[in-house]
């Protein structure tokens, strides 16, 4: 039996059932709440547009909801774990287990996998409804609660820096051979000092540079201007570092986001606080997981020894310690500070050895 990780397929499916029933309780009752709240502080904004109703304030639900199951789940997993494992330390049926041959990691073992399950599910999530709903709410509050133009509009206001040089285009049309720049400004710079200024009304691409159309060229050191009908200019700057367009990582899903990583790799252009999000999309469902572990402090020792609520406590602090690290970590990710894979893992690793090394110290 001790070599066995489910001894008892009864048992299993007891505690799992008791731990994904209380999971799912406490989810739902967050969600209504925090929902309700969130609401009447928005509602007003929402129906203070002319032609909102009581649709705009559903559909404004339907968008926030994601956002809070996906907030809230992990939460939800621990406080479900400190009261299973409360309930069964009361009614000494924790004692009954071990009395019967069962490990600690046996007791466990159900509700790790259980754990498995909702984050499994709370990353296809993700993948599904969260992602497309945080575009799209995004989007909706940046217009003020007013109907969305959907029209495709062209990319405006880029910046773009070519070794020493900077480039502005007022406005960036086409892709690949066919961008075209509007109104474009070439910074040319040599070891960090302005050399020249070139305006042009457009430029496109050529081998090896741009060739700008009714430039105007401004040396700063001699002071003069010259005007060329065709101007080309020999620059490392390409057409998709014009052309691809900033990633909010919030907005893609996991396969959407590599492909748009991808894209910014080979247009040069800075992707590591972006692979820490791939990577958090990974391990954020996943730190489900470590909540059995981190609230079985709870589970373990007799509650007729009066430090129950005391083990409750110690749970439920370890697993709020692991969420302030886990956003304290991508804060430095942010910051590029911290390298993109230990800024997602770091904290679900170390506070994996945390669990098991408090869980060692008090039972095994």
């Amino acid at each position: 039996m001790a070599l066995r990780l489910f001894p008892s397929p009864t048992l299993a499916r007891y505690t799992a059932r008791m731990f994904l029933v209380r999971t799912l309780a406490f989810l739902g009752g967050l969600v209504v709440i925090l929902m309700t709240l969130d609401l009447l502080g928005e509602s007003g904004r929402i129906l203070a547009v002319e032609g909102n109703g009581e649709a705009e304030l559903w559909k404004y639900v339907s968008l926030r909801v994601p956002q809070i199951i996906a907030l809230f789940l992990p939460f939800s997993v621990l406080l479900a774990t400190l009261v299973t494992f409360m309930t069964l330390n009361q009614a000494s049926e924790v004692t009954v287990f071990r009395a019967a041959g069962l490990s600690a990691h046996q007791i466990l073992a159900p509700f790790m996998l259980a754990a498995f399950v909702v984050a499994a599910a709370n990353f296809a999530f993700n993948e599904r409804f969260l992602a497309r709903a945080n575009a799209e709410l995004d989007a909706w509050k940046k217009a003020e609660y007013r109907p969305i133009d959907r029209g495709v509009r062209p990319r405006t206001e880029v910046w773009v820096r070519a070794g020493d040089d900077l480039w502005h285009a007022e406005e960036v049309r086409g892709t690949g051979e066919a961008t075209r720049l509007v109104n474009v400004t070439q910074y040319d710079r040599e070891a960090d000092r302005l050399v020249a200024v070139v305006r042009a009304r457009e430029a496109q691409p050529m081998p090896g540079g741009w060739l700008l159309t009714e430039a105007r060229r401004f040396e700063v050191d001699e002071g003069t201007r010259e005007e060329h009908a065709t101007l080309p200019v020999v620059s490392t700057a390409a057409p998709e570092q014009f052309t691809t367009a900033s990633v909010n990582a919030d907005h893609l899903p996991f396969g959407q986001l590599r492909r748009a990583i991808a894209s910014l790799d080979a247009a040069g252009k800075p992707t590591d606080t972006l692979v820490a999000k791939l990577h958090h999309k990974v391990s954020g469902p996943l730190s489900a997981v470590l909540m059995p572990l981190l609230g079985a402090v709870a589970a373990f020792g007799l509650a007729r020894s009066g430090k129950l609520f005391v083990r409750a406590v110690v749970g439920l602090g370890l697993g709020f310690a692991f969420f302030v690290a886990d956003n304290f970590a991508m804060a430095l990710a942010d910051f590029g500070t911290f390298p993109p894979w230990a800024a997602a893992w770091a904290p679900f690793l170390l506070f994996l050895l945390v669990g098991e090394s408090v869980l060692i110290r008090t039972e095994e």
